[in-house]
This record gives C-alpha cells, structure tokens and sequence, in this order.
C-alpha cells in the first residue's frame, strides 16, 4: 500500500494520525476569492516530483496524477515490486478518477485569452482526460496488462479494487495498480460549494466535518491518491510478497433513483451483497468504516441501511472522514487503506465530533475516542452521485 494524504503522506505517517485521532482539516483561503462559501478543505502540499521524473513525465501529470505517483512508488516499494519485474510481467493499472478540472479550465482560459490553440501547450491532454492517472502511471512504470480509469464518483476508488478483485479472481490478471485520487485545487470543487454541499463551520476547521454527528451541516472536500497493489495468492507467494490483507468480497449496486440525494435501499444492498459474496454473515464484521460524510441525508441514510443489515449486533461503526474530510474519487482506496492500517495494528480511530446522535446514528455503536482491540476483518462502504454503491469486505491474511 501507499498513501498521499492530507493526514499523512505515507504510511508511517497516516497511522500515527489515526491512532491519535490527528485531523487534516484547514482553511484554503483562496477560495473565497473565487466566491466559495466555506474556504474548508484537508490541506496538502503538492509533491517536489523533479529529480524523480523527466520534464516530459511531468509535464503530462495533473495534479492528483502527482499525488498518484507517489501513493504508488510506496506501493511498489512496500509491496517488494521493483522495475525489473513490472518490465516482464504484465502488471495491469485499474484506478478511481473522476475529474481533472484545473488542466481544462486553464487551458481554456489561454485559448479564449490568446486566439491560439497551440499554446496551450502538448502536456495539457494528457492532464484533462479523466484517465490522466491511469494513461500517466501506465507509461511511467511500463505497466502491460489492463488500464482503464474506474469513474465512479465517490465510489470510484472501492469500484476499482472491487474491479480488481473480479478480475483476479476470474484469472485474467495477476497484479494490478489499483486506488484512488482526487485533485485539491479550487476549481474542482466549485460546483459542489454552489450546491451548498459544504460545512460553513470555518471558526472551528477541525470540528467540521461532523459524520452522524445530527448537528452537521455539511462536508469539507479533501484528496490526495492511494495506492493498493492487488495481486493473486498464487503470485504474490512465489515473489515471497509481504501480504497485508485479502480481498474476501465486493458488493455494488445503483439506487435507481435521485441523481444525489441517497435512498436507505440501494446501500443496504450494497451491504447485503458484499456479505453474499463474501460468505459471511452479519454478526461476523467487528468493524464497518462508513461512507458518511457529514451531510444532513447521506448519513442518516447510511445509518438506517446499517441498522436494517445488522439488526441487534452492533460492530463498531466509524467515518475516518471525520479526521480527513471527503476525498472523493480517492475515499474508497483511502478509507480501505486507513481500515488495513488499524485492523493489522490493533485499534479503530475514534469517529472525531462525534458529540449528539440523531434518531438513526442513536442506534450504532460510534466510538468517539479510539479503541485498542485486536479485529481480523472489516467491511468499508463508499456511495456516489447518481446512486452507485461499493462495499468491500477484507480480512487479515490466513494461514500465513
């Protein structure tokens, strides 16, 4: 695994974040010289990519593709994958984007500004399409097998290790890149700010993204890129891979409904088929990293679903966006990796202002502060606009 994140910018770092609870959250004051209601976004420098990678490579990389690069350099690295063996085994890409909006702005604004296309500059297609992490990665690190861009919305980075999962699974591939990144600049965001998506608690950063907590009003973007190398038990054994976890089941659907307001079916069964695929039942998941967000329907929603698939037995149920904002594209890659960090060190973050229920989160079992227990299997959940659901279930290695 690797991460770039606004609570930390490798592993190392993310865990200690999540053992102590450590939010990301700030102010990006820019924004509201752009008009934006709340100026609140995770905060995250832009990675120095220069001495790592040619002026070309660079060149061609939007800004989450640089977040991406480096989730994946940890990755490879932790995952004991060197160059020599992606150049002769076909290692596929699968990663969760949904946007790439600052490329195609500005390379608007030089056209409508200077009457000519060419200089906008060769690098700037190659930043606008949404496959600009997948098309990038894939020639940096001369990936052969599938590469294609999983766009999801909010879904998309647990729909790509879901995707992953199948595939392997149906023997087509062995290895593949998967994760998730989201862009953090201004502009990929305003259309979210104009719907008034965002918490304005902008006296208190830290205390405003509230997931299940029933005085919230809103969530705070953030992003980054994560890294999951998914690969065969058959493969990863003969490379004497270390393994961390193992995919046991993925469910999706589609709420067939409204284009952004969620509904209590379509997550239930999302939740439901996960635990099929899985073959596991209910009362055997300790511990559930919701989607919630920290908006007024979306959590409640979510809770409800919860409630109706788990009835009486109540795991521990926690947003790790409470300490990192919505990630987005990214959170489905993110928040697994963040679940795979407490489950192999032995504690669940605390779900930060966490501080009044509502009539529905009354009903799970939310820790505000962080709890210190052993658990061997998780299941995370992610939904986007226009009612797609994921849910992973994954456990600790067996048998190794």
């Amino acid at each position: 695994m690797g991460i770039y994140s606004c609570i930390g910018k490798n592993l190392t770092e993310v865990t200690e974040s999540l053992y102590h609870g450590k939010s990301g959250v700030g102010l990006a004051p820019e924004r509201k010289e752009l008009g934006y209601s709340s100026a609140l976004s995770g905060i995250l420098e832009r990675p120095i990519l220069k001495g790592l990678l040619d002026r070309r490579a660079r060149l061609c990389l939007a800004e989450q593709g640089e977040y991406a690069h480096m989730a994946t350099r940890e990755a490879f690295e932790n995952a004991g994958i060197a160059q020599a063996f992606l150049d002769t085994h076909d290692v596929g890409i699968l990663y969760g984007n949904d946007s790439s909006a600052a490329p195609i702005i500005e390379a608007i604004d030089i056209i409508r500004e200077k009457k000519k296309t060419v200089l906008v500059g060769s690098g700037s297609v190659f930043q606008s399409l949404t496959s600009t992490v997948t098309m990038n990665l894939s020639v940096i690190f001369n990936l052969r097998g599938i590469n294609f861009t999983v766009a999801g919305a909010c879904a998309s980075g647990s729909h790509a290790l879901g995707m992953a999962y199948t595939l392997i699974k149906a023997g087509m591939q062995d290895c593949i890149v998967c994760g998730g990144a989201q862009e953090m600049n201004a502009y990929s965001v305003g259309s979210f700010d104009g719907l008034s998506a965002f918490s304005r608690r902008e006296e208190e950063p830290q205390k405003a993204s509230r997931p299940f907590d029933k005085n919230r009003d809103g969530l705070v973007p953030s992003g980054g890129a994560a890294s999951l190398i998914v690969e065969s038990y058959e493969s990863a054994r003969r490379r004497g891979a270390p393994i961390v976890a193992e995919i046991i089941g993925y469910g999706f659907s589609s709420n067939g409904d409204h284009i952004s307001v969620p509904n209590v079916a379509g997550p239930k069964q999302s939740l439901e088929c996960a635990l099929k695929n899985a073959g596991v039942s209910p009362e055997s998941i300790p511990y559930l990293n919701a989607h919630a967000t920290s908006t007024l329907i979306g959590d409640l929603n979510e809770a409800k679903a919860i409630t109706e698939v788990f009835g009486s037995h109540k795991p521990y149920v926690t947003s790790t966006k409470s300490m990192t904002g919505h990630e987005m594209w990214m959170a489905g890659a993110s928040e697994t990796i963040y679940s795979i960090l407490m489950m192999n060190n032995n504690f669940i973050a605390p779900n930060l202002n966490f501080e009044e229920p509502d009539e529905a989160s009354a009903l799970l079992n939310i820790p505000t502060e962080r709890v210190d227990r052993e658990f061997d299997l998780f299941l995370t959940n992610s939904f986007g606009f226009g009612g797609t659901n994921s849910t992973l279930i994954i456990r600790k290695p067996q048998g190794l």
